[in-house]
């Protein structure tokens, strides 16, 4: 499974696609500012659910925010709660 991402006009997205190029699980953002953007929402199918994949999308987006040095907000439930009681995303995180 390939997570991409895609960017356009301050709005942003982490995907995985099934071989027919259906999107199966996205985790949506915005910018804020130019140092950070919001994880606004998650969705996996349900054909993938408990395997992993939202937790997947969300270390794609730990990563992006670590190779651009920006910080995550959340707003998207699932998102800030593991941002907020993983130590390990204590770097990129503001509460």
């Amino acid at each position: 499974m390939d997570i991409t991402n895609v960017e356009r006009d301050g709005r942003g997205a982490f995907l995985i696609r099934n071989e027919d190029g259906v999107r199966v699980a996205e985790m949506t953002y915005h910018t804020s500012g130019e140092s950070e953007f919001n994880i606004d929402h998650t969705e996996v199918d349900p054909s993938l659910r408990g395997q992993g994949v939202a937790e997947r999308l969300l270390d794609a987006a730990v990563q992006h925010a670590r190779d651009k040095k920006l910080k995550i907000r959340a707003t998207c439930r699932f998102a800030l709660k593991k941002l907020q009681n993983e130590p390990e995303f204590a770097d990129v995180f503001v509460d």
